[in-house]
């Protein structure tokens, strides 16, 4: 899923060092960006997301703070009001919780409270979803939460190259991002990274593989196993796999485009079933599509139970058995 060119000067990167490669890249080109959060700098970050950022640039823009997360997001809330670009970590998305109200009352709404005086440039990231043998609130994957917030923007890569990309342009956005990083994927494969700067849109998804006889909506760790079920179903079902690489906002022209060529649609997703985004996606193709559609949207999840323990981790995710299933289900309705 290389998407550098053969002009472009790149480095072979893990999605991990992606992000790395793509805070040190910001931090260089702009006095303004800074990192802070648990760990983050003589330590290098829990996943070594900031290693050797603080040898770089030092202890003024490479923060070690407190484990406190409601004061990590709040002070970079007022650091950002005030004209700099945090970017805080929390080191799992299972942690963020403390944080919440900093989030949703305070960053989402500062626009609009201060009617356009005050915006709100900074990017909180955060390793999120399961598949790593994590013991119990490291595993979450709680995107809905934040995708319903207005005012929140909310990016899930699943490729080195778009890591960099989208970090950038989350960076540079003057509103709030959630940076969700799927850490299954931190280091599970590698990908071309040019070593300039560069952006990847916030709110444009990507089509991984053209079909047409069903369109499967997917994002983060979940896109790979998606891949290789519709790569599986080759000669059998022409399937169409949509990256859709923001939540919020969800790029609605690209999934209507696709449903409607292929008149049905599955989504994937690792976060519980109920109230997850596969519900919100169905119901833009509901609002859209609905004389294209041929079968219900097939929503292949994780359960409506707390992450387990990694004895039934595996069967917790979905993988390309189930995702496969549910594909075929989709189609012989």
């Amino acid at each position: 899923m290389s998407q550098a060119t053969q002009e472009q000067e790149s480095e072979n990167l893990t999605l991990v060092q992606a992000v790395r490669d793509g805070l040190y890249t910001e931090m260089k080109r702009d006095d303004d960006v800074l990192v802070m959060g648990e760990d983050v700098g003589k330590n290098g970050g829990v996943f070594r997301a900031t290693e050797g950022l603080y040898e770089e640039f030092g202890d003024d823009r490479v923060i070690d703070t407190p484990l406190a997360e409601s004061g990590i997001v709040g002070t970079a809330v007022g650091m950002a009001a005030y004209g700099l670009k945090p970017v805080p970590e929390i080191q799992f998305l299972g942690f963020i919780y403390p944080a919440f109200d900093q989030i949703v009352s305070h960053a989402a709404r500062l626009r609009t409270r201060s009617r356009g005086r005050f915006t709100c440039p900074m990017v909180i990231r955060a390793p999120y979803g399961g598949g790593i043998r994590a013991p119990e609130h490291h595993s979450e994957s709680t995107e809905a939460f934040f995708a319903h917030q207005p005012g929140l923007k909310v990016v899930i890569p699943s490729t080195p190259y778009d890591t960099k990309g989208l970090l950038t342009s989350a960076i540079r956005d003057p509103d709030p991002v959630m940076f969700l990083e799927p850490k299954l994927i931190y280091r599970a494969f590698r990908g071309d990274v040019p070593t300039e700067s560069y952006e990847v849109p916030i709110g444009e998804a990507a089509v991984r593989k053209e079909g047409t006889d069903i369109s499967v909506f997917t994002w983060g760790a979940m896109t790979r196993p998606t891949v290789e079920a519709a790569e599986q179903l080759e000669g059998e079902i022409d399937v169409e796999v949509v990256d859709l690489r923001t939540v919020s906002p969800l790029d609605e022209e690209t999934i209507v485009e696709s449903f409607k060529k292929t008149g049905r649609a599955a989504v994937v997703h690792e976060a519980p079933k109920s109230g997850g985004l596969g519900g919100e996606i169905a119901s833009i193709i509901q609002e859209e599509a609905l004389l294209y559609q041929e079968a219900p949207v097939e929503r292949i999840t994780g359960f409506d139970t707390p992450f387990p323990l990694y004895a039934l981790e595996d069967y917790y995710l979905p993988e390309p058995a189930r995702i496969k299933e549910g594909i075929r289900d989709a189609v012989g309705f």
